[in-house]
């Protein structure tokens, strides 16, 4: 497997913005406190997150795709809790 340096950037890039959501699921599974977090904001941003797995799929990116999926898992928790804890 020959991977490029724009490849190996957007890895870096993929797995800095997806572990920046993990200690906020992590919080609100524990304190199952949500009043911080805006409910349009996290839906649209949730939905946007499956635009983008969907596009990294498609176009076949592999950093896209997989830093889109563990987001997407992450934000999902946050907004069932969001909706479930309100």
């Amino acid at each position: 497997m020959n991977i490029t340096p724009t490849e190996i950037i957007g890895y870096l890039a993929a797995f800095g913005t997806t572990i920046s959501f993990l200690p906020q699921a992590v919080k609100t599974i524990q304190t199952k406190n949500t009043s911080g977090i805006s409910l349009p904001m996290y839906a649209l941003f949730t939905f946007g997150t499956l635009l983008w797995l969907t596009y990294g799929v498609m176009s076949g990116s592999l950093p896209v795709a997989i830093a889109n999926a563990v987001t997407l898992i992450f934000a999902s928790v946050i907004l069932v809790y969001k909706v479930r804890y309100k």
